[in-house]
């Protein structure tokens, strides 16, 4: 199994900037893909960005150009670095890795990004 701790939420400004972390541990060999989903009160959790392990990354188009997702396998960490916010961005944002060739799936705790205008 992989297990996912986050950090780096918290408050920020419209068009101020967060970064996210996120390290795996347990079988983190077996790691594919992995990425960031959020999910805003009232609403389904949404693909954010994800990065497979040959560094193809995809982007939601709401934040192309403005996040920009990393992965360091060294570490067995990815990364989100969130620019010019948007209260729109404001979710609960949840680390997910598909490892063992994508047939198993891990979510993190999540944490909170607040986004004031």
């Amino acid at each position: 199994q992989v297990q996912l701790v986050e950090s780096g939420g918290g408050l920020a400004q419209a068009g101020g900037s967060l970064r996210l972390s996120c390290a795996a541990s347990g079988s983190t060999s077996s790691i594919n893909v992995m990425g960031w989903y959020r999910q805003a009160p009232g609403k389904q959790r949404e693909l954010v960005a994800d990065i497979s392990s040959g560094g193809s990354i995809n982007y939601a188009a709401s934040v192309k150009g403005r996040f920009t997702i990393s992965r360091d396998n060294a570490k067995n960490s990815v990364y989100l670095q969130m620019n010019s916010l948007k209260p729109e961005d404001t979710a609960v944002y949840f680390c997910n890795v598909f490892y063992s060739s994508r047939r198993l799936r891990s979510w993190g705790q999540g944490t909170q990004v607040t986004v004031s205008s």
